[in-house]
């Protein structure tokens, strides 16, 4: 019965981000063509606000706590782990072909695939550690980590999906505007976030067959977020006509996730 309710936990834990995407994603329909440039800033800047809390708080916070048997040593887990992180993105970043939102220069390999599949392709790399971070929690949770509870990898879950929610939105919308169908604008939204719960599921599986090394894969998916972070959304939210906006709605999403975590975890 324990194990039932686990999985179910779980389940909807894993889910919860993919369901953010796909809200804001379909904004697609209601909303008008584009996303004034101040919005993007806003929204790009409480994405990096929560990002940041979270590789802080829910990952590598509890990746030092799981290795205090170290003493004094107990950073060696999060750092390696972090640049692992950071370097598994770097990577992705020039195999993979994609073009960020905004910009009209593609990045990674000389591509002949089409603007719109190179800006679903760039949102994806950015889904791929959000789906790991919710995986490896999920995956400590299994475990039975004392670091790790039901209520702090959903606390994780939510807080991501509040962010995939403006991001799923910043996809669409540019798709829109670009000359797809709303159908074809929300669809590129989505698929661009089935990577969340796949990689949730796979980190899962490896992270059971090597449990010891659960802070290196924490550390790992707080290196891989702040990667896109400080790669991709501190550039959106700082483009055109200086602004405090990304600024300010960066402080929001940080305290949110903060809140989150803290209240939750």
């Amino acid at each position: 019965m324990k194990g039932n309710f686990m999985l179910i936990n779980i389940f909807e834990g894993i889910l919860i981000p993919f369901v953010g995407t796909t809200l804001g994603a379909a904004c697609v329909f209601f909303m008008r063509k584009t996303l004034s440039k101040l919005l993007q800033r806003a929204l790009a800047g409480f994405a990096a606000g929560i990002m940041v809390a979270a590789s802080i708080w829910s990952l590598l916070i509890p990746a030092i706590k799981q290795s205090e048997n170290m003493g004094t040593l107990s950073f060696v887990p999060a750092v390696v782990g972090f640049w692992f992180g950071i370097l598994f993105l770097l990577a992705l970043d020039h195999l993979i072909p994609h073009l960020h939102v905004g910009s009209d220069q593609a990045e990674g390999p000389k591509s002949k695939l089409g603007r719109t599949t190179m800006m679903v392709l760039a949102v994806t790399l950015h889904n791929i550690p959000e789906g790991m971070a919710v995986g490896v929690m999920y995956a400590g949770f299994l475990a039975e980590n004392a670091q790790i509870t039901a209520t702090s990898a959903l606390a994780l879950s939510l807080g991501i999906a509040i962010q995939n929610f403006p991001e799923g939105a910043i996809i669409s919308m540019p798709l829109r505007a670009d000359g797809e169908s709303k159908r074809k604008a929300f669809l590129g939204g989505v698929l661009s976030g089935v990577v969340e719960p796949v990689g949730a599921v796979m980190t899962i599986l490896v992270a059971q067959q090597v449990i010891p090394a659960l802070p290196y894969l924490l550390s790992f998916a707080a290196g891989a977020m702040l990667y896109v972070v400080v790669e991709e959304l501190i550039p959106e939210m700082s483009q055109g006509q200086h602004s405090n906006i990304g600024t300010l709605f960066f402080a929001l999403g940080f305290s949110l996730m903060m809140i989150l975590d803290v209240a939750l975890g």
